[in-house]
């Protein structure tokens, strides 16, 4: 008989316990998931809000911390350095038999794109608000991000616990910023500013929580007590019935006749409201002693929406008509890839929310946006790093693919269904940076790594200027263009330099000249013999106008093209600072020509010379490139903002309201004062505002800049 040790049994049944967990995971049906976006300004308690839920479902077997960087979401070296969350992560749990999807968003500017990834995939979006700090501009821009795309919406009050925190503070700036629907549905009992119950309005219960984050049934609070909180209980209760009276005429009914609604009457007013977008319930939580976690587990069973209760999607079946598709799973295969990951040791990881049917591994289906067929190879569920492989993802659940073709924002679906779900919508980069390789020859792989993230990072761009031949990176701020140079660095082992990039400044003339350019050389044998006069005028073109009013052959018709060939070269360079010319208009004239030394090399050479001559005679000046700028802003920042552009030479254009508390200013301003206005835009209107940048012209640079301009271009 085989014997074993206890180490050896408790070995292997870990060993099974996981091969069970790989093999055997559990089917889950479309009304038994829930995809949940968290999302929120920086440092208001999304991660640790994610972790708490993992914990306490048991999907993490620790619970994890920021400041240590062991939290399940946070997984990326940069994230784990910066004590930030850089990339939208997918983290799956189960509660009561519903599996939780979990996205996990950044409240960061710089990743914005990531927070729009994360809410396109979710059904509802849990929007967190610190109790210590209350609304902020990214409680906002979260919440106009859901309504924008048809979200349901629910507050999570985090950070409870916190010595400064004040719920009710915060409770009523969520009513007065979001407006009547803000609903509370699990209140803190708070006595001498210390928390000592949490009371769930739906229930109308009290508990109390243990050093372990157990809750505990407790007594509700007696008239006298509830007479001495900041907000009444009964207060509370009528807006919850009020909310709730607003969802059908029957509840209504009931309500104005003064009598109360019932448990299920709650939820399921609740529910509804939610999935109508006239109702936004507010809970509470403090993650750090999973206090009111059980409870926003419960309101996520009861109160969010299932994605087969959710509004169709839409998706197109030809450029003008669109079709509802119904999130079924008998229906045929549609399918989003809403995120793209480029891992070096795994390969390119598709993030795919499955709309209807079901996305099985090991099959063929087409991606409806290119018309190619794609191989489905393995499914994955994901929690943070750790994959869990998967036979399919039913309609309404999410599943990584592994080395799959398709690219972000990009449509699957089976044969026998050609639609195509919208693109999502992503903020243009208005910050740029120019990429320089730290060690020389590394050109070739910057450009494969960069190739690599842009697929990943759609808010980012990577472009060469044909002006200044710089390679240019494009994205949201500072911030996002270091964590990719980091990103480059970390994955594919290349190391850049980011520098300011140059401005494309050019040269041109102010007046009319007449100039002789000669080239005569004889050093024995063979000579050369060029000579021409050439008048040089102002125009309007980006290249050099050539015409020749030669008369009686003084220059032979064949010397034409060569004279116009050496202007063109010379044009590469001006005099002031060896920028390219622009506006020149040359005219061949006269000169003279030697039947043995004359060539075509001569005539170049004496254009050249005649160039440099006229260029120095007609009055040179360099030129600046202006922009067009359209500036959206709070109506509170007009002031500042168009202050700023004065500085900055900008000329304010006009302005107009576009929006309920936002003006938009359009002016025209110089590219050479416009590096860094994303940033004193953002610091201005923390981070509300927005704006987009054009070329329109070029225009004379002023006299003061320009020893300044012509010391910083030789520099260069």
């Amino acid at each position: 008989m085989l014997q074993c040790s206890g180490k050896q049994i408790y070995s292997l049944i870990k060993t099974l316990h996981t091969i069970k967990e790989i093999f055997h995971m559990k089917d889950y049906t479309t009304e038994k998931i829930r995809n949940i976006a968290l999302a929120g300004h920086n440092g208001s308690g999304k991660t640790m809000l994610a972790e708490a839920i993992l914990f306490k479902t048991g999907a993490s077997e620790r619970f994890g911390k920021n400041s240590e960087g062991t939290t399940v979401c946070d997984y990326d070296s940069e994230e784990i350095k910066r004590k930030i969350s850089i990339n939208t992560a997918l983290a799956s749990c189960e509660y009561n038999g519903i599996k939780i999807n979990i996205l996990d968003t950044p409240g960061l500017f710089d990743f914005a794109g990531e927070m729009i990834e994360g809410v396109r995939a979710s059904d509802s979006v849990l929007i967190t608000v610190s109790a210590k700090s209350g609304v902020k501009v990214g409680t906002q821009k979260a919440y106009d991000e859901a309504i924008k795309q048809g979200k349901s919406k629910m507050f999570v009050i985090t950070k409870t616990d916190d010595k400064d925190a004040n719920f009710f503070n915060v409770l009523t700036q969520l009513k007065t910023v979001f407006g009547p629907t803000v609903c509370p549905v699990v209140v803190p009992v708070i006595q001498n500013r210390e928390i000592v119950s949490y009371i769930n309005l739906i229930e109308m219960k009290a508990y109390k929580y243990d050093e372990n984050g157990n809750a505990v049934e407790t007594e509700m609070p007696d008239a006298e007590t509830s007479e001495k909180l900041e907000y009444r209980i009964d207060g509370l209760i009528a807006a919850i019935s009020e909310a709730v009276a607003e969802t059908s005429e029957e509840l209504m009914e009931k309500f104005f006749e003064g009598e109360s609604f019932t448990q299920k009457e709650l939820i399921d007013g609740i529910h509804d409201g939610m999935n109508r977008g006239i109702i936004t319930p507010v809970v509470c939580t403090s993650a750090s002693t999973l206090t009111g976690i059980d409870m926003l587990l419960k309101e996520l069973e009861l109160l969010v929406p299932s994605p087969d209760e959710i509004y169709p999607a839409e998706a197109f079946i030809s450029k003008d008509e669109i079709k509802e598709i119904p999130c079924d799973a008998n229906a045929p295969l549609s399918a989003f890839v809403f995120k793209t990951v480029a891992d070096p040791f795994v390969g390119k990881m598709s993030f795919i929310k499955v709309a209807s049917g079901v996305l099985k591994a090991n099959t063929e289906i087409v991606n409806s946006t290119t018309g190619y067929p794609e191989k489905i190879g393995k499914l994955y569920n994901l929690c943070g790093k750790k994959q869990t492989e998967v036979d399919s993802a039913v309609a309404g659940d999410i599943a990584v693919a592994i080395k799959i073709n398709a690219k972000t924002s990009e449509t699957l679906t089976s044969a026998d269904r050609k639609i195509e779900f919208g693109e999502m919508m992503f903020p243009a980069p208005c910050y740029s940076m120019a990429v320089y390789a730290s060690a020389q020859g590394d050109e070739a792989k910057i450009s494969a790594g960069m190739q690599r993230l842009l697929e990943e990072d759609k808010t980012l761009s990577y472009i060469q200027n044909e002006d200044t031949k710089e390679q240019i990176l494009s994205g949201l701020g500072e911030q996002h263009l270091e964590i990719a140079a980091a990103k480059l660095k970390g994955k594919f082992g290349v190391d850049i330099v980011l520098k300011v990039p140059k401005i494309a400044y050019k040269e041109t003339i102010r007046k009319k000249v007449k100039v002789e350019g000669k080239h005569k050389k004889q050093s024995g044998g063979h000579g050369q013999y060029g000579h021409v006069w050439i008048e040089f005028e102002p125009c309007i073109s980006d290249s050099l106008v050539f015409e020749e009013k030669v008369f009686g052959g003084a220059v032979p018709k064949n010397y034409f093209p060569a004279v116009q060939k050496g202007l063109e070269e010379s044009i590469k360079k001006g005099v002031l600072a060896g920028c390219p010319v622009v506006g020149l208009k040359a005219i061949l004239v006269d000169g003279s020509y030697h039947p043995v030394d004359s060539s075509e090399m001569a005539f170049k050479t004496a254009a050249s010379i005649a160039y440099k001559e006229g260029m120095r005679q007609a009055d040179p000046v360099l030129l600046e490139p202006f922009s067009e700028l359209k500036v959206i802003i709070p109506d509170e920042n007009t002031g500042d903002v168009m202050g700023e552009l004065n500085k900055r030479r900008g000329r304010v254009l006009g302005m107009e309201p576009v929006s309920h508390g936002f003006t938009m200013i359009q002016a025209e301003v110089p590219d050479r004062e416009m590096h860094d206005f994303a940033m004193y835009l953002r610091q201005t209107t923390r981070g509300m505002g927005s704006f987009s940048l054009n070329f329109v012209r070029y225009e004379h640079l002023p006299a003061n800049l320009l020893s300044e301009v012509i010391a910083s271009v030789s520099r260069d």
